[in-house]
């Protein structure tokens, strides 16, 4: 961040005189006014419901161009990313600054294989749940009990600490929620194996049985590594900006995750894709692609209560860089399990089609986002609908984490403490019971 040559003037029209603020430019992206010194100047906040217009940070991580439809891990485009390297690979990325070398990526995947297993009582907390519980209910508890297990890494303000829970929740992110898979499914769980990769030991994890070998697709492996690239990280949403708030009372790492995770959880937000994926489902059963234009109706019509799920984003205003990448990875999955002719994979791409060129959602800037893929992916994976939050949570995880020690190792942070406009009761007497 460095200052700008320009100042930016706040004039008021009630006689209070104006002062002047500094304006900081980052290395892209709009320039920022410095109003940390505005109360103390004027007695006045700001009013920003939702923190669209303000930036709680400086950050060295993502960067989105929502106008461009730009994605940037570090300085690299996702487009490179999710075709040229591996999760891990941007795992060490995200954390450490840079791409690892051929060493650095066989010592950085060592040391996250060596942590996959979970403590063997994590099995009976497990039971302490409904088998019908919602996977995001059970991992929202199991992320926050590691601080219970791992003792030696709860210190957020020790960078040793910071280091070892950081490998050890992406390492046991995967773990925890294949457990939480087969606890749901009555199926016995099964351990990490060591010498698969990271989406492949995931895969195996979740659908292999002891009663017969179980053989990772790589076209699926693939898919599952590109998905996992594609969440990893995404800027200061709604579940960062939790981690942040969370860890900057000086909270344990893990539990700062797990409120990250609890975030997630809701629809407008890593949910997404599974409502996307009941959306088509709802459309197959009106009727399929033939319906899709009396849906399209129902959409527009503001008093039908209808929406349409995975079109649009918060910041995307042109097409979402990850939903090309996605888009791709579906027709490759389809084709590798057969699944060419899926009758949701036609419905979405004629639901994309109507969208794209009507006058409707092209004014309104309403192009389709990762949600819209992700979730035919992982449905013909095998992933029920029900666990698509938990993949996103888990590999979120390595975003929050680099988010979380940038924010600890900045000199400026403080505990967050957002200000509010009070429109409530002036202040009023107590009156004795008898008289209310």
């Amino acid at each position: 961040m460095k200052l700008a040559n320009n100042k930016a003037t706040l004039s008021f029209s009630n006689g209070t005189p104006n002062i002047e603020l500094p304006v900081y430019s980052g290395s892209v992206g709009p320039d920022v006014i410095d109003i940390r010194k505005l109360y103390a100047q004027t007695g006045m906040f700001t009013y920003d419901p939702g923190f669209l217009s303000t930036a709680s940070c400086q950050s060295t991580i993502t960067y989105i161009d929502g106008d461009k439809g730009e994605l940037l891990y570090r300085g690299y485009p996702i487009e490179q990313l999710a075709t040229h390297c591996d999760f891990l690979e941007t795992c060490h990325l995200l954390l450490y600054g840079d791409l690892p070398n051929a060493e650095g990526k066989a010592s950085f995947t060592r040391r996250v294989t060596n942590h996959t297993m979970v403590n063997e009582q994590m099995q009976f907390f497990l039971r302490g749940f409904r088998r019908d519980a919602h996977p995001m209910a059970i991992m929202t508890g199991l992320v926050g009990a590691l601080s219970a297990f791992y003792h030696d890494s709860t210190d957020i303000n020790n960078p040793e600490h910071r280091e070892i829970s950081a490998i050890r929740l992406i390492a046991k992110l995967p773990t925890l929620v294949a457990m939480a898979y087969k606890y749901s499914a009555g199926q016995p769980y099964m351990y990490p194996r060591n010498s698969l990769s990271y989406a492949g030991n995931f895969l195996h994890m979740m659908f292999a049985t002891p009663c017969e070998p179980y053989e990772v697709n790589p076209v699926i492996e693939r898919a599952l590594d590109r998905i996992f690239i594609l969440h990893a990280d995404h800027e200061q949403n709604a579940s960062t900006s939790t981690v942040r708030l969370c860890g900057s009372s000086g909270t344990n790492p893990f539990a700062a995750i797990a409120a990250g995770v609890a975030c997630l959880w809701g629809p407008a937000h890593g949910g997404a894709n599974e409502a996307c994926l009941n959306m088509l489902t709802d459309i197959q059963k009106m009727g399929g692609v033939s319906k899709v234009g009396e849906f399209i109706n129902q959409v527009k019509d503001k008093t039908s209560g209808i929406k349409l799920m995975g079109f649009g984003h918060r910041v995307y205003k042109n097409y979402d860089p990850r939903a090309k990448l996605m888009q791709e990875t579906c027709r490759e999955v389809l084709t590798a399990l057969g699944l060419e002719n899926d009758p949701l994979f036609k419905l979405a791409m004629a639901l994309e089609k109507i969208a794209l060129e009507d006058d409707y959602f092209v004014q309104r800037k309403l192009y389709p986002n990762v949600d819209f893929y992700s979730g035919i992916v992982q449905r013909a994976i095998g992933i029920p609908t029900s666990l698509f939050t938990a993949i996103f949570a888990l590999a979120r995880t390595v975003g929050w984490i680099a988010q979380l020690n940038e924010m600890i190792g900045d000199p400026e942070y403080k505990i967050g403490r957002p200000r509010q406009l009070y429109t409530g009761s002036a202040p009023r007497e107590v009156k004795p019971l008898a008289q209310r």
